[in-house]
């Protein structure tokens, strides 16, 4: 079977003890056991300068202890990780080039924020005066210029957020790794901190390696995203590849809702190959990289927001159902519809666009019809 390989690397991997040094960071087969548990198996991926890459992954699928031994809190059981060309397994955390938000920010709230900021400075016995610019470049670009002398409980959550970025940034590392930091915080200062946190970023330059279990976060901050689970990468890529073209049936579920079939494949043609998917009665041409034979399982994941949905049939390939459910979330109405004809799919998401403000078009226990094109259908390899 010739497949197109899973890229779950960015760049090409070195293989030699010495890095490159236009990776900003070089992670290559990198192990880490507990006992007799793979907390971290076999990963490897490169890292670009100025980059702003997330390991987005469930609880327990190895991304906070991968960061760990990014930072030199854990050691590899295997593998090795260079931070701009150097080897690092050995180096304890305050001799690599990093800085770290964690998710508990981690402040000092015996001392100011000017002397919080400071701190990593002072450790580095760099120079009084110099300390005095760079904590005041760093709380201006955060936006807390003037806050130098205000205890850490007097604070705000956002500007708590601030006060750790400033004291991780004012030491100029070359990675800087993120913890979850935003996980505390409520909807509205979440996604007002992640424009912030992409816009300082790009100001400064320095590479991002942000920690998050939240799709969404993930797909609005990142250049790139490594997916993970169970301790592997199953999918790197930019955000547009990882949502509209999934790897692996994993990274197409946990990805933003999907609905999701099997099928076999019937034939090929030039670019893509016929599929046949028996659940829901009908064949499919999709058009794909992938070089399958006939008989070969494969998965299909159509997002919601690809679903029709009407009251009467729009064509042959459309299903009869019955909507079970009706979410109003503001822009968009999601709904669950059981097919009638097809039992073993179970339900189908629909997520539609409310065109006038406060309506929806369809209700709890009536029936409709769902379809999609053959083009909002992506093929995912099945093991």
């Amino acid at each position: 079977m010739n497949r197109i390989q899973g890229h779950t690397g960015g760049g090409v991997l070195l293989r030699s003890s010495g890095g490159d040094i236009s990776f900003a960071l070089e992670i290559e087969n990198v192990h880490k056991t507990f006992g007799g548990f793979r907390a971290v198996d076999g990963v490897s991926f490169t890292v670009r300068r100025g980059e702003f890459l997330s390991l987005l992954g469930p609880s327990g699928c190895g991304k906070t202890t991968l960061l760990r031994m990014i930072a030199g809190f854990e050691r590899p059981t295997s593998g090795e990780i260079r931070i701009a060309g150097s080897r690092v397994n050995e180096r304890p955390p305050y001799a690599r080039p990093i800085g770290m938000v964690f998710q508990n920010l981690a402040l000092f709230p015996h001392i100011s924020v000017g002397e919080n900021v400071a701190y990593g400075l002072r450790v580095r016995s760099v120079d009084k005066a110099e300390i005095v610019r760079r904590v005041d470049e760093a709380l201006q670009l955060v936006g807390l210029q003037g806050f130098e002398s205000r205890k850490i409980h007097e604070l705000s959550g956002g500007q708590k957020q601030r006060v750790a970025l400033a004291r991780a940034i004012v030491i100029r590392p070359e990675v800087l790794l993120l913890d979850e930091p935003l996980s505390a915080l409520d909807l509205k200062l979440r996604r007002q901190m992640q424009q912030e946190l992409k816009q300082i970023q790009r100001r400064i330059g320095t590479t991002f390696i942000f920690v998050t279990h939240d799709q969404e976060e993930a797909l609005a901050m990142s250049d790139r995203i490594a997916v993970m689970n169970n301790g592997k990468v199953e999918q790197l890529g930019e955000p547009q590849a990882i949502y509209a073209s999934p790897l692996t049936p994993f990274v197409a579920r946990f990805v933003g809702d999907t609905n999701f079939f099997e099928g076999s494949v019937a034939s090929a043609f030039d670019g893509g190959l016929q599929v046949s998917i028996p659940e829901l009665g009908r064949a499919a041409r999709l058009r794909t990289p992938y070089s399958l034979s006939a008989g070969e399982r494969v998965g299909i994941s159509v997002r919601p927001e690809h679903v029709s949905i009407a009251h009467e049939t729009a064509g042959a390939t459309a299903l009869p159902g019955l909507v079970t459910e009706c979410s109003y979330v503001g822009a968009n109405t999601r709904y669950v519809v059981t097919l009638k004809e097809a039992p073993t799919v179970g339900e189908l998401i629909v997520l539609t666009p409310n065109t006038e403000v406060g309506t929806q078009q369809f209700e709890t226990g009536q029936h409709v019809y769902v379809g999609w094109s053959d083009d909002s259908m992506a093929l995912v390899p099945l093991a």
